[in-house]
């Protein structure tokens, strides 16, 4: 079974995340302006591929044996 995720739900979830951990850098960009990471285990929640809906398009996001991750549409 996979899981269909929305780009947009799992980064706005990231960054609120994310947004509370980032301390201010002296000459550093704004924490809204820096974009967040999602971690792999965050978007395959321990399946072998997801499928990622984004502009209209379906992708897969496929974990490999090796630990890389590939996309296609």
């Amino acid at each position: 079974m996979q899981a269909t995720l929305t780009a947009a739900s799992l980064l706005r979830s990231a960054a609120s995340d994310k947004a509370a951990s980032l301390a201010p850098v002296e000459g550093a960009h704004s924490a809204e302006s820096v974009s967040a990471a999602v971690d792999s285990s965050a978007l395959l929640q321990g399946q072998k591929a997801v499928a990622i809906s984004h502009n209209g398009s379906v992708y897969r996001l496929q974990a490999t044996k090796l630990g890389k991750l590939i996309l296609t549409k």
